[in-house]
């Protein structure tokens, strides 16, 4: 499997595995997550990573139907500025592929913040490690294995 099934698994919480056939050619993960599994795309969040002024590193998790505020980000984190972080150190940061990040199992555990519309969800579904693998688990699941904080991040 991968580190973030085995992070949930250990965990002993409750979560289901949704596999797809990933499309080489797709760059909207999200997006292909959500047509080719017939989800809500309210429901299914990417997980992005944003560097904040002054060098660290921080994880997003924002629904695939919105973008991501990088001020709400940085006002959440306590910084003056956050800006994407470079594909390279996203990818050493947390040991995934882009398109394949994971909040969960990451090889250096990054400070998280969730969007709050998630809080009104009993499931979730974010990338369970590899492209074309979601993992769904409940928002108190995953704040509680991420230690992350709820705040409005997304802008539509």
């Amino acid at each position: 499997m991968t580190p973030a099934v085995d992070m949930a698994k250990r965990a002993k919480i409750a979560f289901t595995l949704h596999e797809y056939d990933h499309d080489p050619g797709s760059s909207a993960y999200g997006m292909e997550a959500v047509e080719k599994l017939g989800l809500n795309p309210d429901e299914v969040f990417k997980t992005l990573v944003a560097e904040l002024q002054g060098g660290e590193l921080v994880v997003a998790v924002v629904p695939v139907s919105s973008m991501l505020n990088l001020k709400a980000l940085a006002k959440a984190a306590g910084a003056k500025k956050a800006a994407m972080a470079d594909a390279s150190a996203v990818s050493r940061s947390s040991g995934y592929v882009l398109g394949g990040v994971s909040p969960l199992g990451q090889k250096r555990a990054l400070r998280t913040f969730i969007d709050s519309s998630a809080e009104r969800l009993s499931v979730m579904y974010v990338s369970a490690g590899r492209r074309g693998l979601e993992i769904a688990l409940s928002p108190s699941d995953l704040q509680g294995l991420t230690r992350a904080g709820f705040a409005p991040l997304a802008q539509d």
